[in-house]
């Protein structure tokens, strides 16, 4: 199975200016990434409180992410100053994604970030595979997940997708505890976690798991 890449860019964002960045990541950002071959798509989440927006990028293979980046960078510092905020860059290899059913309007993702010894990277993968993803898929309104390792930090992040905010909300204490299982089992750190409004949803990744 191939190894499909993305690149996430965190805009922390003035709240009053979300808007207007979610429409020219629409109307200039989509098309411009769509010109790009290797590119697959993109996605788009957005915590209007915090003004914590987090735009990933997906990509056949690690050599188009890196030739990607000149290009990339021009659009993400155009996008930094309709958004009026600065960004943070992250690299990924997309280990794992799986998808019950798409997703609609209204749905919510929850992110979760996590920290394991490089060593183990694997092991957590298998964890999330057999282990959290058949008992995620059993949670209502429950659309998708994905996970993200950055194998030379020993970094990963986890996105949970579904229907809705309010299911999301009822999931959660079930959420939390197959989080903190599948952590335990994996001996992987949680860092920080956050929902996010789904607003674009084109990352277009094949079924990999």
């Amino acid at each position: 199975m191939p190894i499909v890449f993305a690149r996430s860019t965190t805009i922390l964002s003035h709240p009053s200016f979300i808007d207007a960045g979610i429409m020219h990541m629409r109307t200039t950002v989509m098309p411009a990434l769509a010109d790009i071959e290797s590119c697959l798509g993109m996605s788009l989440l957005v915590d209007r409180t915090s003004g914590r927006c987090i735009a990933t990028s997906s990509w056949r293979d690690e050599e188009s992410l890196r030739a990607s980046e000149g290009r990339v960078g021009l659009l993400r510092d155009e996008a930094a100053e309709v958004f009026h905020g600065r960004t943070e860059v992250s690299r990924w290899e997309i280990a794992a994604m799986h998808r019950e059913h798409h997703s609609g309007r209204g749905a919510c993702c929850r992110v979760t970030w996590f920290t394991i010894d490089p060593a183990d990277m694997d092991r957590g993968l298998d964890v999330w595979n057999l282990a959290a993803l058949p008992k995620l898929e059993e949670v209502e309104g429950f659309c998708s997940a994905g996970l993200m390792l950055d194998r030379a930090t020993g970094r990963s992040v986890t996105s949970l997708i579904f229907d809705s905010a309010q299911l999301l909300d009822a999931g959660s204490e079930r959420l939390d505890a197959l989080r903190d299982a599948g952590s335990r089992e994996a001996r992987a750190a949680m860092t920080d976690t956050c929902d996010f409004e789904l607003v674009i949803a084109h990352l277009h990744v094949p079924e990999m798991i």
